[in-house]
């Protein structure tokens, strides 16, 4: 079996079928799913490394498919979508997505979106010391954030991005390094940054409409103000 599993949601069978071949023949083992349904028995029956998932499902939607999937512990998920719309692709993110892909697409392409999205997420799952900064703990090894002791839902990229915060407190850093950094992208769409900075601020700060400890340095990027304790 290979060790890197990928769950493969889509409702055309043609996409389904043409990803999974090219997966195939990348060294990955793949799961089919036609519906939300069927992905989460086929998640429950081998919990895949990555799942590729169609937004536009019948029924269940992608939105949901991701948010009951991540019920039982992080997976990075990318996001199929027909809509290429700037909200929708927001949107996407905001649930959690690690990265999304525009329908027509290269499956090509797509194979390279997997592979840097698994690369990046078996490099930041390395142990390291548990970072301290103004009540937050982050503890990479058990990949677990705590503030003043409660323990914090955060998807992979937020706690991600906070640990690159958190290792780089005072520097402000550009979108771009962000993406390189936490992401591991070359290029990309900018408000994937903007709209992880948001989510992680909605989880971590008193009051995120005036952030203490993201700060956006406007024309520059972002700084992290915590105390290192």
């Amino acid at each position: 079996m290979s060790p890197h599993h990928v769950l493969v949601v889509d409702d055309d069978p043609t996409i389904g079928e043409v990803v999974a071949g090219y997966l195939c023949r990348a060294g990955f083992s793949v799961d089919l799913a036609a519906h939300g349904p069927a992905a989460l028995a086929a998640a429950a029956a081998r919990r895949p490394k990555l799942v590729i998932l169609d937004l536009m499902l019948p029924g269940m939607d992608g939105f949901q498919v991701c948010h009951t999937l991540r019920r039982d512990g992080p997976v990075p998920v990318i996001m199929l979508t027909a809509l290429s719309g700037e909200e929708d692709r927001i949107l996407g993110l905001e649930v959690g997505a690690d990265d999304y892909v525009t329908k027509p697409f290269s499956p090509r392409e797509l194979v390279l979106r997997v592979e840097s999205v698994l690369r990046r997420t078996e490099r930041s799952g390395a142990p390291g010391p548990v970072l301290r900064a103004s009540g937050l703990e982050l503890d990479p090894g058990a990949r677990r954030v705590t503030r003043c002791g409660r323990q914090l839902a955060l998807t992979l990229r937020e706690f991600d991005l906070l640990g690159h915060f958190m290792r780089h407190p005072g520097t402000t850093c550009g979108r771009e390094q962000l993406m390189r950094e936490v992401w591991g992208w070359e290029f990309g769409d900018l408000s994937t940054v903007t709209v992880h900075v948001r989510r992680l601020r909605s989880k971590i700060e008193e009051d995120p409409a005036h952030p203490r400890l993201i700060l956006t340095v406007w024309g520059a990027g972002y700084r992290f103000d915590g105390h290192p304790e």
